[in-house]
């Protein structure tokens, strides 16, 4: 059966025009191709969000489609003015005529380009953080530049005492509708750019933008169990719109720096711990560095080298449950660099006891994957 149009948006059927977009908006942003690269299942989704917003947002579409269905707007069926009337259109064209956005690229679409009527841009920045952060969490201020709300006009992009009337061309909507064949499309008004509003005089300092570039800084918390490719949201600290229009989101993209003695996996970790051959060999206790401090380890008689022990509860911290995960330890045999006479004998009787026969083992070592 055919996608229900309004389910698609999560709108009921009597939604006003005002909360059709704003629904169209959120699941357009939420699998957009941009923000869900490779993700099949996110662009099919963004298409058909797309196709039940472009024929929901005409009025004669909406009364066809409430009348017959998606078959109006199929290939051959329905009736005759609705005939293919989605056939051929690009869906991130849709998208970008409705909300605006020349170049199409992520910050272009998502700014709201028809004048900010849709909020300022996101913005996206990197946060480096060692491993030891990661797993007790960590205070950042975060520098950066961004679109500010321009001081001179306080955001109106007019200046003081300026008259700001409505758009004639658009009558305030911003956005115009041209008719192509069977379909019309909407585009951002040429005359006001999208605002709905003309300024007699704009402001110098912004241009009429009501927004200048300026830098930024913003405290965040970095919560404890973050790994490389997390992406944590600052509400507001983005871009600010046009002409008083609400800013965007300041998304941080952490990425975990490679540590001297642990590797990841998830929340585990791992390492290889020298151990002294008697030990391995007569058994023993020896301590592990672990990332909250030293922990005991006992090693049993007859250990050979390569044997992995399990620490549990010594690994990383779950970023939503809090549980930690367990650390992955190696015994590897320790060799000393030089030897004393004494030991130099010891280890010669040994080894004329038979004591220096070892087996070969196959393999190389792996702790994960």
């Amino acid at each position: 059966m055919a996608d229900d149009y309004y389910e698609l948006l999560g709108v009921a059927r009597d939604v006003s025009a005002d909360d059709l977009k704003k629904a169209y908006r959120k699941q357009a942003m939420k699998h957009h191709p941009d923000r869900n690269p490779g993700d099949k299942a996110a662009e099919e989704m963004f298409k058909k969000v797309s196709r039940a917003y472009e024929v929901l947002s005409d009025p004669q579409k909406r009364a066809l489609y409430d009348q017959h269905g998606a078959a109006a707007f199929e290939q051959g069926g329905g009736p005759g003015p609705g005939a293919g009337g989605f056939q051929g259109v690009d869906p991130m064209d849709i998208f970008r005529q409705m909300f605006g956005g020349g170049g199409g690229g992520f910050g272009d679409i998502f700014g709201g380009g028809n004048g900010g009527r849709e909020g300022g841009e996101d913005l996206s920045m990197e946060v480096e953080v060692t491993l030891d952060e990661a797993a007790t969490g960590v205070e950042r201020t975060v520098r950066y530049r961004r679109h500010a709300a321009c001081g001179s006009c306080e955001g109106s992009g007019a200046e003081k005492g300026s008259k700001v009337s409505t758009c004639g061309t658009c009558g305030g909507k911003g956005q115009v509708i041209r008719s192509n064949g069977f379909f019309q499309i909407r585009q951002t008004c040429p005359t006001c750019a999208g605002r709905g509003e003309k300024v007699d005089k704009p402001c110098k300092a912004c241009r009429g933008e009501g927004r200048v570039v300026a830098s930024h800084e913003v405290p965040v918390r970095i919560p404890a169990g973050v790994d490389t490719g997390t992406r944590l949201r600052s509400s507001g600290n983005g871009s600010a719109g046009p002409r008083g229009a609400p800013a965007g989101d300041l998304y941080l993209v952490i990425r975990v720096k490679d540590h001297e003695r642990f590797e990841r996996d998830g929340d585990d970790l791992a390492c290889a711990l020298p151990v002294a051959f008697p030990t391995l060999a007569l058994g023993g206790q020896v301590d592990v560095q672990t990332l909250r401090g030293k922990a005991s380890l006992r090693i049993p008689e007859g250990t050979a080298a390569g044997t992995v022990f399990r620490l549990r509860g010594e690994g990383m911290p779950n970023l939503r449950s809090g549980n930690r995960g367990d650390l992955h330890v190696r015994a590897d045999v320790h060799v000393p660099s030089k030897l004393t006479a004494e030991q130099r004998e010891a280890l010669e009787t040994y080894a004329k006891a038979g004591g220096d026969a070892a087996p070969a083992r196959k393999g190389k070592w792996k702790f994960f994957g």
